[in-house]
C-alpha cells in the first residue's frame, strides 16, 4: 500500500513541476515583452511575428518557414527572439542556436529545466536533455543527447509539439 501511494504522489509531482514549467514558467518569459521573431511558435503568439515550420493554429502575423538553420532574414533583423521549447527537439541545436544569434540582438530560449522529470526526459518527443535548472537562457547551456530517444523515435515516431 505504501509503493502505491508513493507511486501516485510522484505521479501528481511529475503533473505539478510540467505545468510550472510549461504554463506558469513559460508564460511569465513569453508575457514579459512583445518578442519581435518567435521561432517554431506552435500555438503560442510572441507578439509580433510568430514562424513555424508547420501551421498548428490560427496565430496573427504567423509565416510558414521551410529551414530553421538558414532563415531568411539579415544579421541583427530583430531585437527581440523568442524560441520556447523548440531545441530540445532539433537535429542540431548549436547551428539552431547560432542562427537565431545572427537575426537576433537578444536571444532567449525557454528549456524544459531537468527539475521537470516529465519533459527533461521526454523521449518520446526530445532529443536533447539540456543540463541547467533554469527555464530561461540567453546562451546556449550544455546539453547531451538523451540516451534511448533516438530508439523510441524510430519506433514510434516524434510527435510534432508546440
Amino acid at each position: 500500500m505504501i509503493g502505491i501511494i508513493a507511486f501516485l504522489i510522484f505521479i501528481g509531482q511529475m503533473f505539478v513541476t510540467n505545468y510550472i514549467s510549461y504554463h506558469i514558467m513559460k508564460n511569465r518569459v513569453i508575457d514579459r515583452r512583445e518578442w519581435d521573431l518567435n521561432i517554431c511558435s506552435g500555438k503560442t503568439d510572441g507578439g509580433a511575428l510568430n514562424v513555424d515550420i508547420v501551421k498548428h493554429t490560427e496565430l496573427p502575423n504567423f509565416r510558414k518557414i521551410n529551414n530553421i538553420y538558414n532563415l531568411s532574414y539579415p544579421d541583427d533583423h530583430f531585437e527581440y527572439v523568442l524560441s520556447s521549447h523548440t531545441i530540445e527537439h532539433v537535429e542540431d541545436p548549436i547551428n539552431f542556436f547560432n542562427e537565431l544569434c545572427r537575426v537576433g540582438k537578444n536571444v532567449k530560449i525557454i528549456v524544459p529545466p531537468l527539475w521537470d522529470i516529465s519533459a527533461a526526459f521526454n523521449i518520446l518527443e526530445h532529443k536533447w536533455v539540456f543540463l541547467t535548472f533554469k527555464t530561461e537562457h540567453s546562451t546556449l547551456p550544455p546539453f547531451i543527447k538523451l540516451p534511448f530517444a533516438e530508439k523510441f523515435q524510430k519506433i514510434f515516431g516524434q510527435k510534432i509539439r508546440a
